[in-house]
């Protein structure tokens, strides 16, 4: 009989405040040398639920036992906090991921999708995790399928398994080199033997991975992770980031480094500080609060307004509000409340609870608003259906103007390194100028930061340098640091090509 979790959330309708977000990619977590170290996954993946809320996944690995793994679709709060099912998964070294679909079956997830993925080859079973995107995947899939490959899901990550097997390397370690070589895109990737944890970041490091240290120096555990607040939930001390283009394989005799891959220079996915990683997490060396919050300053230089207010769109849009607020001098306030118990999807059982849409999920604080001329702070604007909502909210609510500031410049282009984003046609600034999305949207003001300002706002005083951008931000630029070959296959024109 199916557990009670085992369908997907994603076949529920998604609220509209969600439907115009980007999507949040994948998120991964693995620990080597600690009793009962699913737990301290499920607790690691609890604190990464922001990076994927369809589906979470943890492997384990006991001598006694071998290979342990469940799967669920939903919060790991609702699946992986039970003692029965904990209890299934022994041992001291375990990984696991949560998931957002941006390939595979996308809406409908299947369990088949859901990492990690298991794989049993001649010198033992691996599981592996990825977070990422693999912009080859079909046609490394057509040559492995055509060479005699069985695939068992409809996921990109699952090409790594094949190639893995198909190769003739001495070790599994070895193997996932040789695999990953045949890889383009984005891929940080956190696996496991049946003796060693390994965590892969692909040249680029366009996602993020790092490395933190458990227990005590004569004992220690390791633990590879995403983010550094999955660090913070297990009481873990951050050690450093994987360096993009190495390979780390930790056993109980320490962490060893490789690095397999031919150097490029580093395009870290700028949109992590925007939007993707926690507040509370450090990226690149850096607090992802305070860079927020100094997109928020670079905004109030680069666009000033009257007004009387400077209110979040929340939670994202919160740290650059503060930062417009504390260079402009107007003062800051939670104009829009959040109802913090809002699940990611929302059953909608009647036309007149449907038609309530944003209001379910955001409120305004209407004595506080009434009246003000109110600068709204967003991350972003994908459809601009919801800042539309927004605006609506905040004029019914009595404010005198609207004026929107967004901490990120316009998003014309898709991503294709792990992040779900609609068709370029769908994205509002692929199709319109600032002054046209402005009166699109109705409100008094529309500005956005610019990438020289995003730039500056994440440490390069000298702002984007076209010849060398520091980042990936080719959602804002167009300017893709691989070749989405097999989009490009399918007819997706490239900027060069317009």
């Amino acid at each position: 009989m199916p557990h009670p979790s085992d369908r997907s959330d994603a076949t529920l309708p998604r609220h509209p405040f969600d439907d115009d977000k980007l999507r949040e990619e994948c998120g991964v977590f693995g620990v080597l040398g600690v009793t009962d170290a699913a737990n301290f996954v499920a607790l690691g993946l609890h604190a990464l639920q922001h990076r994927g809320q369809e589906a979470g996944g943890i492997v384990s690995h006991d001598p006694e036992t071998g290979f342990n793994s469940a799967r669920r679709f939903g919060y790991v709060r609702d699946n992986f906090t039970s003692a029965s099912l904990m209890e299934t998964l022994p041992g001291s070294l375990a990984i696991g991921h949560v998931r957002y679909s941006t390939t595979g079956s996308k809406g409908q997830t299947a369990m088949r999708d859901v990492q990690p993925f298991f794989g049993e080859f001649s010198m033992g079973g691996a599981a592996i995790a990825h977070n990422g995107n693999i912009t080859n995947a079909m046609a490394l899939r057509r040559e492995l399928i055509d060479r005699g490959s069985i695939f068992q899901s409809s996921s990109d990550s699952e090409c790594i398994i094949h190639l893995m097997a198909r190769s003739l390397q001495r070790d599994i370690p070895e193997r996932m080199e040789d695999a990953l070589r045949r890889v383009e895109g984005a891929f940080s990737v956190v696996a496991m033997t049946r003796t060693k944890l390994i965590g892969v970041r692909d040249p680029l490091g366009v996602r993020p991975l790092v490395l933190g240290r458990v227990g005590t120096e004569a004992k220690p555990g390791w633990v590879l992770s995403s983010e550094t607040c999955a660090l913070d939930i297990i009481g873990a001390e951050f050690i450093r980031e994987i360096a993009p283009g190495e390979m780390v394989v930790i056993t109980d005799a320490g962490v060893e480094s490789h690095f397999p891959f031919r150097p490029q220079r580093p395009r870290f996915c700028i949109f992590e500080h925007v939007y993707f990683s926690r507040p509370d997490s450090i990226q690149g060396g850096r607090s992802v609060y305070e860079t927020r919050r100094q997109i928020g300053v670079e905004l109030a230089r680069e666009a000033p307004v009257e007004a009387d207010l400077v209110c979040p769109v929340p939670d994202s849009g919160t740290p650059a509000a503060i930062g417009y607020s504390q260079e402009s001098g107007i003062p800051y306030a939670m104009g829009i409340v959040r109802n913090q118990y809002m699940g990611r999807t929302f059953i909608e059982p009647t036309e007149q609870i449907r038609n309530m849409g944003v209001r379910l999920k955001l409120n305004v604080n209407r004595a506080l608003i009434r009246g003000k001329r109110v600068i709204l702070v967003d991350d972003s604007v994908v459809r601009g259906t919801t800042s539309r909502k927004i605006k609506e909210m905040i004029l019914d609510a009595g404010a005198k103007e609207v004026h929107f500031r967004i901490a990120s410049p316009p998003t014309a282009w898709p991503c294709f390194y792990g992040v779900d984003t609609p068709q370029r046609e769908k994205l509002l600034a692929a199709t319109m100028s600032e002054e046209e999305m402005r009166e699109h949207l109705q409100v008094d003001s529309l500005r956005f930061i610019s990438l020289d300002g995003l730039y500056r706002a994440v440490g390069e005083a000298n702002g984007r340098d076209p010849a060398q951008p520091q980042y990936c931000d080719a959602c804002f630029s167009g300017d893709y640091p691989v070749e989405p070959s097999d989009m490009v296959e399918q007819g997706f024109r490239l900027k060069a090509a317009e």
